[in-house]
């Protein structure tokens, strides 16, 4: 303990330089010697490791500096889990200026290791006697091993693991990755920080991004109940990016803290942005040392169906496949995503083209070709190719990645303006990368020719012809429409997991190629509030829809005048409205635009009603027997979100 003295008189200077600055602390009427200071520093006669802070200065708002810190409490306590000689010193801000009272030295002979003796003050520090050093997680590489980036942002009212800690506070997150975000932080060397309890609570940093800092020690505490950290003389590392942002980078609020990895949060002030909580995430040195990257496999089409099933099945087993004239190819990436943008199609006068060039095009080549296959076992079958050029028969096997393997080298077509030819890869294989489905049954899919010098595919698009015994797609989706019921799916009994999310109810945000985004009843508007039924719809054989809605508006007052909610009902609304209503409408497909049209209003949580101008005018995303997906189009003027397509998840109502 002998660097104590030196410490502390380095913390008053630094504490007299920060109260000569403040001009708006409340001050004593007249200036007061030292002599004049009334304050009590005791130790509790059960436990002389707790130090009890009192000042009795009629009026003053004290300024503590202790061994863990800085105070400005009345009454305080200072729990001192180790022995040694600790010093406290009393300090008040008087009208004349600041004044400061004799120091108090403690010698404590005893020890209460209570005071860290919790899973927290071991993960962060390795426990008694040990220490545990931490970095930044973003390298000097842009590198960063285990979040999505060295800072994330939250709500002035979020804390640890993320929750809320007000009711209906300011309450968010959002997590941006590093590479896409790089403004967030600088790239470069953000030094090491250690936590240790090696004869006491102490933190050193070095900060080389923040050359004003430099090298820093300090004594920190870690309050284990409310998950804050309080650090005096020492701050955790953070971005140069943000460092007048923040007041004091000696309170933290303890967002996760594991072996490996800890997130610290530090409330930014107002006049940056907004008040938030700037997190920023740690790993372990041990962690990073020894970090050892992910080797990634090839990324994979979305398609994750019954290869065989799908490709010849709707109610027969046999499927007759010819290539779309509207949109016959394309190229693809390994995740199946489209390599070309298409401008028009074949249908259009302009004929077939990409925004950025003319692919080459022959209708009389592409309407020649035709692929029959028939399901003779679950992963097998035989086929018959009609090409220009000839027929081809045989056997075909479909593997675990979709993979068909036709047994024999098959030429779908070849020389298609003077150089474009498709066909199986040098091992007599195609791959399906997608399927487009309706009423239940795929219609649709893209079949792919892997290219031997380049992580890519050549693929055709192919539709089901009709024949085979296919039912026709309107007829099953009128079929599925009238032959039960529908309710909105809050509880989720429809949950399919897929390559690029999760199609599950109430609501789904989605591209449904790339990212999916479900949230529950109460976690979003469009959602609707939890526990609540907002009613069923039938759609009759003659063309009539009956929707059964229930309407539940809520307002609140402001400036005197009542107004109506817009969204999730928030503290202190009145629910004015509770009423189920009947809507008679009529409905009409209209699959050429891939829409589903009502004359009244689709069922609908009612806490999004304000968001859609539209709620008649749907696209459908799937009918099938057991689900229907549709989505409504978000209008930006209304929500004040930008415009975007919402798919709201129904189920048969069996109640």
């Amino acid at each position: 303990m002998k660097n104590l003295t030196n410490i502390f008189s380095l913390a008053l200077a630094v504490m007299l330089s920060i109260v000569g600055c403040q001009m708006d602390e409340p001050e004593l009427d007249s200036l007061i010697s030292s002599s004049a200071l009334k304050y009590e520093v005791t130790q509790n006669p059960d436990d002389p490791n707790m130090v009890i802070l009192e000042s009795l200065t009629p009026g003053a708002i004290p300024m503590w500096v202790t061994p863990m810190g800085r105070s400005t409490k009345v009454k305080d306590t200072v729990r001192l889990p180790f022995s040694g000689s600790y010093q406290f010193i009393y300090n008040i801000s008087a009208s004349g200026g600041f004044v400061a009272g004799d120091t108090t030295t403690l010698e404590i002979t005893t020890m209460n290791l209570s005071y860290v003796d919790d899973p927290l003050w071991n993960t962060l520090t390795g426990g008694v006697g040990e220490s545990k050093t931490w970095v930044l997680d973003l390298n000097e590489d842009g590198l960063s091993k285990y979040f999505l980036g060295p800072m994330y942002f939250y709500g002035a009212d979020n804390g640890w693991q993320g929750e809320c800690l007000v009711e209906g506070g300011d309450c968010w997150n959002w997590n941006p990755d590093w590479p896409g975000n790089q403004w967030v932080a600088d790239v470069g060397n953000y030094g090491e920080m250690t936590f240790s309890l090696d004869g006491g609570a102490f933190l050193t940093a070095n900060h080389p991004m923040i050359p004003a800092r430099g090298n820093e020690s300090g004594t920190f505490f870690l309050d284990v109940n409310n998950y804050t950290l309080n650090s005096t003389d020492a701050t955790a590392l953070h971005t140069p990016n943000n460092e007048a942002c923040v007041e004091d980078w000696g309170k933290a609020r303890v967002f996760s803290l594991t072996d490996d990895y800890m997130q610290l949060g530090f409330l930014r002030k107002t006049s940056c942005d907004g008040a938030a909580m700037l997190v920023f995430n740690y790993l372990s040195k041990e962690y990073s040392d020894n970090w050892v990257p992910v080797e990634e496999g090839d990324p994979e089409p979305p398609y994750d169906g019954d290869a065989n099933g799908d490709l010849t099945t709707n109610t027969s087993t046999s499927k007759t496949w010819i290539i779309d004239l509207a949109y016959p190819y394309n190229w693809h990436d390994l995740g199946g995503a489209a390599l070309n943008e298409v401008a028009t199609l074949g249908t259009d006068p302009e004929g077939f083209a990409f925004t950025t060039w003319s692919p080459p095009y022959d209708a009389d080549i592409f309407s020649g070709v035709s692929m029959q296959l028939t399901k003779t076992a679950d992963a097998e079958g035989e086929y018959i190719i009609e090409t220009g050029a000839g027929s081809f028969e045989g056997n075909y096997t479909v593997n675990e990645k979709n993979e068909i393997d036709f047994g024999q080298a098959i030429t779908f077509f070849s020389g298609v303006g003077g150089w474009l030819t498709f066909g199986t890869t040098a091992d007599n294989k195609l791959r399906i990368l997608m399927a487009e489905s309706t009423a239940g049954a795929v219609n649709g899919i893209w079949l792919g020719q892997k290219a031997a010098d380049k992580d890519e595919y050549l693929s055709i698009h192919l539709k089901a012809s009709g024949g085979g015994g296919a039912t026709d797609p309107e007829d099953a989706i009128k079929s599925i429409l009238t032959s039960t019921s529908w309710k909105i799916d809050s509880d989720r009994t429809y949950d399919v997991t897929t390559t690029w999310g999760a199609e599950q109810g109430p609501i789904i945000f989605s591209d449904f190629a790339t990212w999916s985004w479900n949230p529950l009843p109460g976690e979003h508007y469009a959602a609707g509030e939890a526990d609540v039924d907002y009613g069923q719809m039938t759609f009759m054989e003659n063309g009539t829809v009956e929707i059964l809605q229930r309407r539940r508006i809520y307002t609140y007052e402001e400036d005197g005048e009542t107004m109506v909610r817009n969204g999730m009902p928030q503290d202190g609304d009145m629910l004015s409205t509770d009423e189920q209503v009947t809507l008679m409408g009529i409905w009409v497909l209209d699959l050429e635009a891939n829409k589903l049209r009502i004359s009244v209003p689709v069922l609908h949580p009612w806490t999004g009603d304000y968001a859609v101008v539209k709620w008649g005018d749907l696209t459908i995303q799937r009918v099938e027997e057991n689900v229907m997906i549709l989505k409504v189009l978000r209008d930006a003027e209304l929500s004040g979100e930008d415009e975007f397509l919402m798919a709201y998840v129904y189920v048969p109502d069996n109640g």
